[in-house]
C-alpha cells in the first residue's frame, strides 16, 4: 500500500510541476494564447480559472497523500529494534575470520 501511495505522489507531483509551469506569474502562459478580440467565451479567463483550479485541487491531494504515507510507514519500535539486532548479528557472522586449523599441515607442493 506504501508503494501505491508512493507512485501517487510522484504521478501528483509530475502533474503539478507541468501545470505550474504552463501558468505565468504576469497573467500570460497559456491563458496568454486564447485571448482574442475581447471576446472571454473559452478565452484567457476560463483558462486561467480552470490552470488556477487544477493547481489547488493537485496541492490539496498532494498534501491528503503524503500525510496519509506518513500513517502507513511501520513505526513500531519493537519491531525495528528487533530487526536492527538481527542485522547486527549478522554482519557481525559475516565479518568473523575464518578459523584456522595449526594443527594440520599445509598441502605440500608438487613441484
Amino acid at each position: 500500500m506504501y508503494y501505491f501511495i508512493s507512485i501517487l505522489i510522484l504521478v501528483v507531483c509530475v502533474l503539478l510541476g507541468l501545470i505550474v509551469l504552463v501558468q505565468n506569474p504576469k497573467g500570460g502562459g497559456l491563458a496568454a494564447n486564447f485571448a482574442g478580440t475581447g471576446s472571454q467565451f473559452m478565452g484567457a479567463r476560463q483558462t486561467a480559472d480552470f490552470l488556477e483550479k487544477a493547481t489547488w485541487t493537485l496541492s490539496i491531494v498532494l498534501l491528503v497523500l503524503s500525510l496519509s504515507a506518513t500513517m502507513i510507514v511501520p513505526r513500531n519500535v519493537e519491531d525495528v529494534s528487533a530487526q536492527d539486532t538481527q542485522l547486527r548479528e549478522q554482519l557481525e557472522d559475516v565479518n568473523q575470520p575464518a578459523p584456522v586449523d595449526f594443527q594440520t599441515p599445509p598441502p605440500k607442493d608438487k613441484n
